[in-house]
């Protein structure tokens, strides 16, 4: 997967149909052909600080760090919702302790971030980012606000469907995984060569979160369920390196 490879060998690669992870090389995701290996990879041994180092970022988690749908009093716009589920390893079995990031755009299709000039408006009170460590159940939850699409220029009326980015630290630095999380139904989803660049369609369905009704709190947010499966044949997809 980390080799770099034209589109007539992913075509190949697609034909399989049983490949779950992106390649690093997918020629309609434009940034991919500057960013993609161009040479065989140079094995390095792990230093014992990158197996062993600190999993927390910069510091503890913080209270409130799970709620990005409010800033010191004051409400973001947009749908509020839950997003909540488990960590899983092949087997099924829950992962505790694990940490997991999230960053996003506000409702209207802007991150905060100095680099997104998208003309839409900035909410004050949405930061677009939080911290959970999941339970003994490998339950984390967080509320948020439903995000809007975004041009991202990458083709002739490119926009990307609704997303959140997530990220899962394991022990360690090196175990960090990337991944995102879609909302059912979208009508990008044809036209994204981020979600397209997943061989395998079933996998791709891994990536789009179910509505629940049951965790729903009424008169306040909808509830959406997103699992993530470390490994194994249901794995949920996840990406060579962090993408828009």
């Amino acid at each position: 997967m980390g080799e770099n490879f034209n589109m007539a060998d992913f075509k190949e690669y697609m034909r399989d149909g049983q490949v779950d992870h992106p390649p690093a090389l997918y020629e309609d995701y434009k940034s991919t052909v500057l960013r993609s290996p161009s040479r065989k990879a140079v094995r390095l041994e792990h230093t014992l600080s990158e197996i062993t180092g600190p999993i927390y970022g910069h510091g503890p988690i913080r209270e409130g760090e799970d709620d990005l749908s409010i800033v010191e009093g004051e409400e973001a716009q947009g749908q509020r919702i839950f997003v909540s589920g488990q960590v899983l390893d092949e087997n099924g079995k829950a992962v505790p302790n694990t940490l997991i990031e999230i960053w996003q755009c506000n409702a209207a299709g802007r991150y905060r971030h100095e680099v997104d000039q998208h003309p839409a408006p900035l909410d004050p009170n949405f930061v677009g980012g939080g911290r959970v460590v999941t339970d003994d159940r490998g339950s984390y939850k967080f509320t948020t606000i439903k995000p809007g699409a975004y041009p991202w220029g990458n083709h002739h009326n490119a926009w990307r469907p609704a997303h959140i980015h997530f990220s899962l630290f394991g022990p360690a630095f090196v175990t960090r995984l990337i991944t995102q999380m879609y909302f059912p139904g979208d009508p990008l989803f044809p036209f994204d060569p981020i979600y397209n660049s997943i061989p395998n369609e079933k996998a791709r369905e891994r990536l789009i979160s179910s509505f629940d009704l049951e965790t729903t709190e009424p008169d306040f947010a909808l509830s959406f369920k997103f699992d993530f499966v470390l490994r194994g044949k249901n794995s949920t997809p996840f990406e060579q390196e962090n993408k828009s």
